[in-house]
């Protein structure tokens, strides 16, 4: 399964870990693919996109707001 993913609106405590998460348990757990889509809507939009794998997520939790971007 390929899964996308997108932080839309503005940034919040936690982003980075949901994102995180999300990749952790599609890739380790269900070999999914997991995509990010840059600065919300507009990357969707515009298939400006990343690939989220596992050494894309390491060492994120320490950051700020969203490795994606937001659409806000």
């Amino acid at each position: 399964m390929r899964i996308g993913v997108l932080t839309s609106g503005g940034d919040c405590p936690g982003l980075n870990a949901v994102i995180r998460s999300v990749v952790h348990r599609a890739v380790v757990d269900h070999g999914d693919e997991v995509i990010g889509f840059r600065d919300g809507w507009k990357g969707l939009l515009e298939c400006d996109y990343l690939k989220l794998d596992l050494d894309a997520v390491s060492g994120i939790l320490a950051r700020g707001g969203t490795i994606l971007g937001s659409s806000r």
